[in-house]
């Protein structure tokens, strides 16, 4: 065999085919394909289509536009549990996860915020009667994935129309102030005939505590003296709620 044959033979593992080069500010076509079969599925199949991790990347396409990003949201659904929790999830925490920039996690808080809105826009100037459900999903929404407990009130009228939802107090992975007095000022202050009251448990579990009851009695009862209804206190774990008037604590 001459020389020059030889060498015009592809070595082993070789094909006739060069390997792409990206072409600088351009994405290797196989990641443009795959942005592409993405895009179409879920243009096709909704959310419904899509496992959480590919949603993200969905998301982090537009962040970061030239980078494979199916590793990084593999990395965040593994940290953070699933796409809420990645949504809701801290912005310094988000930034200590290897390619998460500010840039990136304000994307997702934006994201966050905008499903707050809208979920808020569902129940806000409606009826609790009929727009129970969607309150509730509001309160998941809101408040289930949060790594501290929030206390929060939702304010009606003599209708039982929400006029108002107001987050009262922040505390601790298990516990929050709250000041029966201050609750009641405040309807007041809106002319409120009734209240909800809603907390989160971090934990999951929604059972209330001997602390939770106990309060919820001190607030229905400075609320009763003012002519303010409690209608119910939820408290909203991860995948679940419970209502003290379902279980019969109010």
């Amino acid at each position: 065999m001459s020389q020059g044959f030889q060498d015009s033979l592809p070595m082993f593992g070789q094909t006739d085919e060069a390997p792409e080069v990206p072409v600088a500010g351009r994405l290797p076509s196989y990641i443009r394909d795959h942005r592409a079969r993405l895009r179409d599925r879920f243009r096709h199949g909704g959310a419904d289509a899509l496992p959480d991790y590919e949603m993200l990347e969905l998301l982090l396409f537009r962040s970061i536009p030239r980078k494979d990003v199916k590793p990084l949201a593999r990395a965040l659904i593994d940290r953070f549990g699933d796409f809420a929790g990645v949504l809701s999830a801290p912005i310094d925490k988000l930034c200590a996860v290897e390619g998460v920039g500010e840039g990136v996690a304000l994307d997702f808080k934006l994201v966050e915020a905008a499903t707050h809105r809208m979920a808020r826009g569902r129940v806000l100037r409606r009826q609790v009667v009929s727009s129970w459900d969607a309150l509730i999903d509001y309160c998941h929404t809101v408040m289930a994935h949060r790594d501290t407990e929030q206390f929060r009130i939702l304010f009606l009228d003599t209708r039982n129309t929400l006029i108002a939802d107001e987050a009262q107090a922040t505390g601790t992975i298990d516990h929050v102030p709250v000041y029966p007095r201050e609750v009641v000022k405040r309807a007041l202050e809106l002319n409120a005939a009734a209240i909800i009251l809603v907390h989160n448990h971090p934990s999951g579990d929604p059972t209330p505590s001997e602390a939770d009851i106990a309060m919820t009695r001190q607030i229905e009862a400075a609320a009763n003296a003012l002519s303010v209804q409690v209608h119910d206190h939820l408290i909203i774990g991860k995948s679940q709620e419970l209502s003290f008037r379902a279980e019969g604590l109010l």
